[in-house]
């Protein structure tokens, strides 16, 4: 009896993907990029790819297949992407410091706290709360105090 059974990846292209033109997988793109970065729609948790195909008239594989192919992710990577990317900025920002790692993945649109921790680890190597560590002993806040004194001289 084998130990593992590993079974080799085929590299093997979609044949719907070859039907798709580079006008119509770049104008899709273009479109994608709109919705999802632009409108912030990354945010909503239940925003899914099937009601981004609907919104830009096309289909669930249309999209899979335009994200896989011009971003070289899959649409969920796609879109978890753009959250780590503003988590991060959130976890580093003075201003939302009080902000517990709960709070965080709420307000950039992952589902629960669990999502947010794998997404963000497996982007960035460091869970959330490291990573605010980190940033915070390396910038840490300027007394005020200080600064007046600073600006005397």
């Amino acid at each position: 009896m084998a130990k593992y059974n590993i079974i080799e990846k085929k590299d093997k292209v979609a044949a719907y993907r070859s039907l798709i033109s580079p006008e119509l997988m770049d104008e899709l793109k273009e479109r994608i990029l709109e919705i999802i970065l632009i409108q912030q729609k990354y945010k909503d948790k239940k925003y899914s790819a099937k009601k981004l195909a609907e919104e830009l008239g096309t289909n669930t594989r249309y999209i899979s297949a335009v994200v896989n192919v011009r971003f070289h992710m899959n649409y969920t990577s796609f879109v978890n992407k753009f959250r780590i990317e503003e988590a991060m900025t959130l976890l580093v920002d003075k201003r939302y410091k009080d902000l517990n790692m709960e709070d965080v993945s709420d307000m950039v649109g992952f589902a629960n706290r669990q999502s947010f921790y794998a997404s963000f680890y497996k982007i960035n190597g460091l869970t959330p709360r490291d990573y605010r560590r980190r940033h915070m002993a390396k910038y840490p806040a300027v007394n005020p105090s200080t600064k007046k004194s600073a600006n005397k001289k």
